[in-house]
């Protein structure tokens, strides 16, 4: 993606000063956030991470920390003995960070655990409601469980809602499988999106796709904007080469 086609991206994307993404259990939330934050980063903004997964304790963007912060990218996550703890903790930094963007600060992306059960600490940190200033997005992944159909993704989001008390502002097309995605998947995938966005009166803001994707989906829909995406999320088993750091998450 050449530096003109990343900052259309990133003008679609960062309308406000928070960006939140939800969705579906292993939709794609944390490599999109992970990997908004390196671009957003590299154009020169202030940029904090905030790690609200509470339901996965080995598939966070925390586990990149030491890779982000010596980007100059700020992590918001549990430290320490809490890294990996499977609980609702909402460190006050997460309130400070959201302080800081609502001032103009910083620009921050905040990336949430699966479903509505991730979506529910959402309603427990103050000003995230004011659409001025907090974006929240709808990954939709086609390929995970209770997410094939136009009517259960819906039903998902819906419920994202009423527990996040926040709205829904967009989607973001998603469907993959993994090193076994092709174009067609990922042009499917954007059919749903836009099948749901026509349900919901909602746009679809982006589609991300693996970069080696990224041409061929282009020329097969010109029209959406793409955000082309590096793996830097591994599964915690996946086999490493000698002296690589293993890092723990799903794409």
């Amino acid at each position: 993606m050449t530096p003109s086609e990343s900052d259309r991206l990133l003008a679609v994307v960062l309308r406000t000063r928070i960006t939140i993404f939800v969705g579906h259990f292993g939709s794609g939330k944390t490599e999109i956030a992970v990997n908004l934050a390196y671009q957003m980063r590299d154009r020169g903004e202030q940029v904090t991470l905030v790690d609200l997964d509470v339901v996965k304790p080995y598939f966070r963007s925390r586990g990149l920390i030491e890779d982000l912060e010596a980007r100059g990218i700020r992590m918001v996550a549990p430290r320490d003995e809490f890294a990996h703890a499977d609980l609702p903790i909402v460190v006050p930094e997460v309130r400070a960070a959201v302080g800081q963007a609502t001032a103009g600060l910083c620009r921050v992306l905040i990336d949430v655990g699966g479903a509505e059960v991730g979506a529910r600490v959402l309603g427990s940190i103050p000003g995230l409601t004011d659409p001025a200033v907090t974006d929240v997005l709808f990954v939709v992944n086609g390929n995970r469980p209770f997410a094939e159909t136009t009517e259960a993704v819906v039903a998902m989001l819906r419920d994202i809602e009423q527990v996040s008390r926040l709205k829904v502002h967009g989607l973001v097309a998603n469907t993959h499988l993994m090193d076994e995605t092709t174009v067609q998947i990922v042009c499917d995938g954007i059919d749903l999106a836009e099948s749901v966005g026509a349900a919901t009166d909602l746009p679809v803001r982006f589609c991300a796709v693996r970069s080696t994707l990224a041409d061929a989906v282009r020329s097969r829909a010109p029209r959406m904007p793409l955000l082309a995406v590096e793996r830097h999320i591994m599964p915690p088993l996946e086999l490493q080469r000698p002296g690589q750091r293993r890092r723990s998450s799903v794409l």
